[in-house]
Parts: C-alpha cells; sequence; structure tokens
C-alpha cells in the first residue's frame, strides 16, 4: 500500500502515490525522470544526488521521498531559466570547465549556489570546506573552486 504525497518540483504541482520507503533520489529519478539527480553512493557520501528542499541542499539518497510531502523541490532541472538561459552557477561551472566527466557536476551546482546564498564573500578555504560533502572523482576541484568565484560573482554578491 503506497501513500500519497504533495508537493512542488522544479515549480510544477504534484500528487504522487509512492511505496513508503522511496527515496527522494529515486522518486526524482524514476519517477519523475529527473535524471539530473545522480545517484553515486547511495550512503550520502559523494553529494552527486544533492538537490534542494524549501531552499535547503539535501543528499536526496538519504531523504525519504515522504519526507519531502508539502515541500518544494528544485533539481538541476529547474535550476536554468525557463527560456533555457544557464543559471549563473551553472554558466560559471562551463566557463572556468569545472567538470570533467560531469557525473558530480549537478550536486557541486547545486551546492555551490546553496554556498554562495548563505557566505556570499566564501574565501577559497571557505569554498573547499563547505564542498566538503561533494565527491569529486576526477580531481576537477581547481576549477570548480574557480567556478563557484565566479558563479558568486554573477549571482550578484
Amino acid at each position: 500500500m503506497g501513500l500519497t504525497i504533495t508537493l512542488k518540483v522544479n515549480g510544477e504541482a504534484l500528487s504522487r502515490e509512492i511505496p513508503p520507503e522511496r527515496l527522494l533520489s529515486e522518486f526524482l529519478r524514476e519517477d519523475l525522470r529527473l535524471t539530473g539527480t545522480h545517484i553515486g553512493c547511495d550512503t550520502s557520501q559523494c553529494g552527486a544526488c544533492t538537490v534542494h528542499v524549501n531552499g535547503r541542499a539535501v543528499k536526496s539518497c538519504t531523504m525519504l521521498a515522504v519526507q519531502a510531502s508539502q515541500c518544494e523541490v528544485r533539481t538541476i532541472e529547474g535550476v536554468a531559466a525557463p527560456d533555457g538561459t544557464l543559471h549563473p552557477m551553472q554558466e560559471a561551472f562551463r566557463q572556468c570547465h569545472g567538470l570533467q566527466c560531469g557525473f558530480c557536476t549537478p550536486g557541486m551546482v547545486m551546492s555551490a549556489i546553496e554556498l554562495v546564498q548563505q557566505c556570499p564573500q566564501a574565501s577559497e578555504a571557505q569554498i573547499r570546506e563547505r564542498l566538503d560533502g561533494n565527491f569529486c572523482r576526477c580531481t576537477g576541484y581547481q576549477n570548480i573552486v574557480k567556478a563557484v568565484q565566479q558563479g558568486a560573482e554573477a549571482m550578484g554578491t
């Protein structure tokens, strides 16, 4: 027997019946086909599954979908403008080549947006510390830090 959840995902109001044990990452990827939310570890270690829930960055692989009921969820697919214009942080990652294989990029971008909103003038050391929960297997951290700095500037901080 399923549970009915009601929430907003990327601005769209939804109501779905889901199994009570369904993870938010599974709900987003499998039920809604929002596959930009990557699953790298299923243990909250890598950050690839990071999304925003009520404006806060959360690792969706360790959150039940029912916990997001009555919440607003934003995934990487919901960050760009409706006309396709990239969010300033996405554009900074593109310009600074803050990605290599791209697997960690959605989670990094989502975490970086929250980082800049909470700490607009973050130093390089603070950026590295605050992104510690996001793992880049390609070791592209130097360009990721540059991208976060450029994204922060473009976000008007």
